[in-house]
C-alpha cells in the first residue's frame, strides 16, 4: 500500500485539508468497520456462547501486536483508554511519601502534569526542568533527577516537535535510583520505535493519533523487571492470576495494570490500523513527512518558525499573534490546525497521508497571519 492509497480510504480527508495528527487521526474506513465488526459479533452471537473466552482470547491476540509493533513482549503491554490513563496508572501505583521528589519537564501535556500536581497536595516535590526551543539540557535534567522517585518526560514533543534523546536521559535517571515514565504518544505511526532500545521502564501511548486508530486505543508498555515492584491501587479480576484466591498474585508484567471488562473494540480497531501503517511501512510514512514537513518549513521564516528547521517530526509550531483567532480563519478557508496554549504558536501535524497541496495552501494561510 502507498500513503496515496491509504489516504484514499480515510473519508475524513476528503472533506478538508486536515493538518492535526498532532491531537487526532481520522480512521480509515476498514477500521472503523472491524471495529464495529467485532462488537457485532461479540454481542450478538458470542453473547449465546461464551462472550468473556471472546474477550479474554481478543485482548491476548490485542496485546501481542501492539507488543510486535513498538519492540516489547505481549505481557509488557497493558491496554488502557489513553496516554492519560497510562501515566495516571503509574502515578497511582508508584509508592510515593511526603518529600519523594517527581522530575518533569516545562513543555510536557497535561497528561506528564496533572498526576503530579495531584501528588503534590500529599507532599510530594514536583521538579521542573526548563528546557530551550524544545530541548532539555542533560546536566540540568541530571541536576534535577539525582534524588529524585520518578522522572517523566515525552519521546517527542507536543509544543516543539523535537526529539528528546530518550536513551539518555533514562540512562540518567537509571543511575540516579529513579523510575522512568516516557509519553511517547506522538511518536508511533509517525516514526520507528522500540521501546526495549530506550531502557526505561514504562510508556504510556495511545493510538488516535498517527496510527489512525479510534480513541479508546491507549496501550502502556511496563518493563517485566520494573513491573515485578509495582502494586496498582486499581486491582480486578484482570489483574491477577486468579480472581478466586484468597491472597492476591498479580499477573507478569504490564499486564497487573487491566483491571475489569473492558471492551476490545476500540483495540481492534488499532491493529487494523497497525497493520495498514505496516503495509505502507513506518520508514516510507517518516521518509514522506520529512519531505512534506521541509516544504512548510521553506516557506515560514525564521523568526516564525519555532519547530527545528531540520526534520524531527511531522509537527510543526509557527507563531502567530493570536493562534486561537488564527486557526478559526484557517478554518474558514477548509485548513484543520489547532493552536497551542504554549508556546503562542499555530502546530500544524503532516502524516505521511497529507499532500504538496495541502503543504501549500497551510503556508498560503499562515503568511496571512503575519
Amino acid at each position: 500500500m502507498t500513503p496515496r492509497e491509504l489516504r484514499a480510504d480515510i473519508p475524513a480527508l476528503q472533506e478538508a485539508t486536515y493538518l492535526n495528527f498532532g491531537a487526532h487521526g481520522p480512521s480509515p474506513r476498514y477500521v472503523v468497520d472491524a471495529a464495529a465488526s467485532f462488537l457485532a459479533d461479540h454481542e450478538y452471537d458470542a453473547a449465546t456462547n461464551d462472550p468473556y473466552d471472546v474477550a479474554f482470547e481478543t485482548y491476548e491476540r490485542l496485546r501481542e501486536r501492539i507488543a510486535s509493533f513498538v519492540g516489547a513482549d505481549a505481557e509488557e503491554i497493558a491496554l488502557t483508554e489513553s496516554t492519560s490513563d497510562g501515566i495516571a496508572r503509574i502515578a497511582s501505583t508508584v509508592e510515593f511519601e511526603p518529600g519523594d521528589v517527581v522530575v518533569r519537564t516545562d513543555i510536557e501535556h497535561p497528561a506528564g502534569v496533572l498526576p503530579w500536581q495531584r501528588l503534590e497536595q500529599d507532599g510530594v516535590e514536583v521538579r521542573v526542568v526548563e528546557t530551550n526551543g524544545g530541548r532539555v539540557d542533560p546536566d540540568a535534567f541530571a541536576d534535577a533527577v539525582s534524588d529524585a522517585t520518578l522522572a517523566c518526560f515525552s519521546a517527542l514533543t507536543w509544543t516543539h516537535g523535537t526529539a528528546l534523546p530518550v536513551r539518555e536521559l533514562a540512562e540518567i535517571a537509571a543511575d540516579a535510583g529513579a523510575f522512568t515514565l516516557v509519553d511517547a504518544v506522538q511518536l508511533p505511526g509517525q516514526r520507528p520505535m522500540d521501546v526495549t532500545e530506550w531502557g526505561v521502564d514504562a510508556v504510556a501511548a495511545a493510538g488516535h493519533k498517527w496510527l489512525l486508530g479510534p480513541w479508546g486505543s491507549g496501550f502502556l508498555y511496563v518493563n517485566r523487571d520494573s513491573a515485578a515492584e509495582l502494586r496498582p491501587r486499581a486491582t480486578g479480576y484482570r489483574s491477577v492470576t486468579s480472581p478466586a484466591s484468597l491472597e492476591i498474585e498479580y499477573r507478569a508484567g504490564a499486564m497487573r495494570f487491566e483491571v475489569g471488562s473492558t471492551s476490545p473494540v476500540p483495540h481492534v480497531g488499532l491493529v487494523e490500523a497497525i497493520e495498514a501503517i505496516d503495509d505502507v511501512g513506518v520508514e516510507t510514512i517518516e521518509g514522506r513527512i520529512e519531505a512534506l514537513t521541509d516544504r512548510l518549513k521553506r516557506g515560514i521564516d525564521d523568526e516564525r518558525l519555532l519547530s527545528p528547521r531540520e526534520f524531527e517530526s511531522g509537527l510543526v509550531s509557527v507563531a502567530v499573534d493570536d493562534p486561537d483567532a488564527a486557526v478559526d480563519r484557517l478554518a474558514e478557508r477548509g485548513v484543520v490546525v489547532r493552536s497551542l496554549p504554549e508556546p503562542e504558536a499555530i502546530r500544524v501535524s503532516v502524516h505521511g497521508v497529507s499532500t504538496e497541496a495541502e503543504i501549500d495552501a497551510v503556508v498560503s494561510g499562515l503568511n496571512e497571519e503575519r
